[in-house]
């Protein structure tokens, strides 16, 4: 979705039959700020601008996507008329904050990897805001994982179970119906999975919960054997434990954490005329 018509859905949310200051107050010149009132990363720019064009008011960025923000700093300055400012307040607030509190988690995560590994995002996001948290998620240094079920063909152990052919057999059949371009990934459970998966000829094996020491024995075996194919983990990824999956020789890890446990920051707005 265009950031215009994502934008053009927050406001009418929360304006709905109409502004009812905006029926009683005088539009005046105003002017304002955005004030951070703690750390984190920021994000919503592109929407946040879109915001401005729809409504007709001006806003200077002094951060831009992607940058980091101290407490007490002035994030960008608001223009234009009183009432089209406090009409879009909350609106623009509530994009930026959630944009951000996602960026901010996920910069934690891609600093915690230390530039070793990839660090992606997952599908784990709210309906209907799936592209602006991978958004956001970009804005803090994450790869984003496949947007949905079009884009890369996971088996997961759901899946597994309803296959009826062997899982070469169906690889080999879906090489011919999906697109060139599209990767397989297979969701492995433990050692010994991960190595059918390769033998089966998958892009990508996902080792999902399993313990390091089995992590570092699907690395081995990719590399003696498979070195084309990409080894992902995933369950379990913390802050605390990332280092130790980078070790592991894995080529990224995954965690839904990154979105669907982001706190938003603190970031106010202030009318100053």
């Amino acid at each position: 979705m265009e950031a215009i018509d994502f934008m053009k859905k927050a406001l009418a949310e929360d304006v709905g039959r109409g502004d009812l200051f905006a029926r009683v107050a005088q539009p005046k010149k105003a002017a304002g700020k955005i004030v951070a009132k703690s750390e984190g990363v920021l994000a919503g720019v592109p929407y946040a601008d879109a915001l401005a064009s729809l409504l007709g008011f001006d806003i200077v960025w002094e951060k831009g996507d992607g940058e980091e923000f101290d407490t007490g700093q002035t994030i960008a300055r608001v223009f234009g008329d009183s009432v089209t400012l406090l009409k879009a307040e909350r609106t623009l607030l509530n994009t930026i904050l959630h944009a951000s509190s996602i960026a901010t988690k996920a910069k934690t995560f891609v600093q915690a990897a230390g530039g070793k590994i990839k660090v992606l995002d997952t599908r784990k996001t709210r309906p209907h805001l799936r592209e602006f948290e991978k958004y956001a998620a970009r804005m803090g240094g994450v790869v984003n994982h496949r947007f949905g079920l079009d884009d890369c063909l996971m088996i997961k152990d759901t899946h597994l179970r309803t296959l009826e052919e062997p899982l070469g057999e169906f690889i080999q059949k879906a090489r011919a119906k999906i697109p060139f371009t599209a990767k397989i990934e297979i969701e492995c459970e433990n050692v010994q999975m991960a190595k059918e998966a390769m033998e089966a000829g998958a892009d990508i094996v996902m080792c999902d919960n399993m313990e390091l020491e089995e992590i570092k024995k699907v690395v081995e075996y990719r590399n003696e054997r498979y070195p084309r194919v990409l080894v992902e983990a995933s369950g379990n990824v913390s802050l605390e434990t990332i280092a130790q999956y980078a070790e592991a020789g894995v080529d990224a890890v995954s965690s839904g954490s990154i979105v669907h446990q982001a706190t938003w920051p603190d970031i106010s707005m202030k009318i100053e005329a």
